[in-house]
């Protein structure tokens, strides 16, 4: 019985540290994402300041006569390039299936609605992290059932064999049981 609780636990450890390793991946795509942000962030706002600094010498008579239209479609396409980086940023942020096909903007590799949100991110991150703790705690169950085996097997009293034995089978259970509920919650 003890070998038995040993290879769930052996699994229970293995499926553990693959949400462990996915967990690490995802904080580093969820940081990559949020510098992605930034950078949108960044762009729009030097494109607000040349149209602010366009609107700002329109309005005050400073530029050359004559260039006035061609000034006033540059600062059109400006107000564009403002909405597209907004859209971007919002897609960046909350994902492409969040913000909806009629809103994709952003692409990866030249496909449209690819976009995996931070906030997503976060969202599975968490759910990871609920379950790295359950399989901890665990780890923790199938441990004290493997010490509670081996005091079974050491002892030389029968009753106390028995107390141990069962301990360990209860300990090894409740071990199995978080480790699916783990398992269940992120699957």
């Amino acid at each position: 019985m003890i070998a038995v609780f040993a290879a769930v636990m052996a699994v229970s450890d293995l499926v553990a540290g693959k949400y462990g390793d996915d967990e690490i991946i995802g904080t580093n795509e969820k940081a990559a994402a949020y510098m992605w942000y930034q950078s949108k962030s960044v762009k729009e706002t030097l494109v607000e300041g040349e149209k602010s600094l366009l609107e700002s010498l329109k309005q005050a008579g400073a530029l050359k006569p004559g260039t006035e239209k061609a000034i006033d479609n540059h600062l059109v396409t400006l107000q564009k390039r403002i909405l597209r980086y907004k859209k971007e940023k919002n897609e960046i942020l909350r994902g492409s299936q969040t913000v909806g096909q009629d809103n994709w903007v952003q692409d990866i590799n030249g496909e449209l609605g690819k976009i995996i949100g931070a906030q997503e991110m976060e969202s599975h991150l968490a759910t990871l992290s609920v379950a790295g703790d359950r399989f901890d705690m665990s780890s923790l169950f199938f441990q004290l059932c493997l010490v509670l085996g081996a005091m079974s097997l050491i002892l030389k009293k029968e009753s106390l064999q028995n107390v141990f034995f069962a301990g360990m089978c209860i300990l090894g259970m409740v071990g199995t049981g978080i480790s699916l509920w783990a398992y269940l919650g992120v699957a």
